[in-house]
């Protein structure tokens, strides 16, 4: 199985899992399966349906699709990750199940992969499974609002899918941290990745990074020495990424899906470095902060 560390600055990285293809026939799926894919349809159907009173299903889509892009995209990342079943942890103890991770080894050093794995794995393991159990709990208390005619109880459905993610997210990281543990995934760094990141860096524009030449392997090597120079010389951090770049990355890798998590994870760190610099903050190499003299 492949997974990816993407770096989308100097100091944050996001991973993702490869979705492997499911053999699964639609009647042996789980009910959660087929619960998840019912509530996509309808999610769906919603952002089109123009017709309802109020206009309220797009409007509720909306404002849903504006506080998705407020998680963390840390925690989207690790809920790429399958859970771990006792079927394919057998496999991966006896090596029947191999798991590598690739990523750009000019614009990560392979020093740091285990590091970043790591805290990804580990970091926030308390606060998914806190807030897992708050957000069953607060269920009940969304009752009144079955009330309201028309409209169904978002309240109470927005708690089920956040106890949802919060369990995704909690048995991706443990996924993650059990292949810690035994040695995988094998670090794995990626040729491809680099040209890809490089095109992103020496153009401005996915137009003209698709006319141009793919960049030779010097050129990428120059661009990461670049971005290394500049990470030292401002002492902050410093973005390796661009937007536009994510749709390029996921068409190189053959995997669509991947391409939406990129552009939220660029567009919340880009957010997060400007929010540091209106508070006057510098964010070290080491990941400390301190103030601006």
């Amino acid at each position: 199985m492949r997974l990816f560390l993407l770096p989308v600055s100097t100091r944050r990285s996001l991973i993702y899992c490869e979705k492997l293809p499911s053999t699964q026939s639609p009647a042996s799926r789980s009910l959660l399966d087929k619960l998840t894919t019912k509530a996509s349809e309808t999610w769906v159907a919603w952002e089109q349906d123009s017709k309802a009173p109020l206009n309220w299903k797009k409007r509720v889509t909306t404002a849903g699709n504006q506080a998705l892009n407020r998680i963390p995209f840390e925690e989207w990342g690790l809920k790429t990750l399958p859970a771990l079943t006792p079927t394919r942890k057998k496999a991966i103890l006896s090596g029947d199940e191999k798991y590598q991770v690739l990523y750009p080894g000019l614009f990560l050093p392979k020093e740091k992969v285990p590091g970043i794995l790591e805290r990804l794995a580990m970091e926030k393991q308390g606060t998914y499974r806190r807030k897992m159990i708050w957000s069953i709990i607060a269920m009940p208390f969304t009752a009144p609002f079955a009330l309201v005619p028309i409209v169904p109880n978002l309240p109470f459905f927005y708690l089920v899918y956040r106890a949802y993610s919060y369990w995704k997210a909690l048995s991706g990281s443990r996924h993650l941290a059990f292949l810690l543990k035994h040695n995988q995934p094998i670090p794995t760094p990626s040729h491809k990745l680099d040209l890809v990141y490089a095109a992103g860096l020496i153009h401005p524009t996915r137009d003209m990074a698709r006319e141009m030449e793919t960049p030779s392997r010097e050129e990428a090597e120059n661009v990461a020495r670049g971005v290394e120079a500049q990470m030292k010389e401002v002492e902050k951090e410093v973005m390796v990424l661009r937007r536009w770049n994510g749709k390029m990355i996921a068409e190189e890798l053959g995997l669509a899906d991947m391409e939406v998590e990129i552009e939220r994870a660029v567009e919340q760190v880009e957010a997060k470095i400007k929010e540091n610099e209106k508070k006057g903050k510098v964010v070290e190499v080491g990941g400390k902060e301190k103030k601006e003299e």
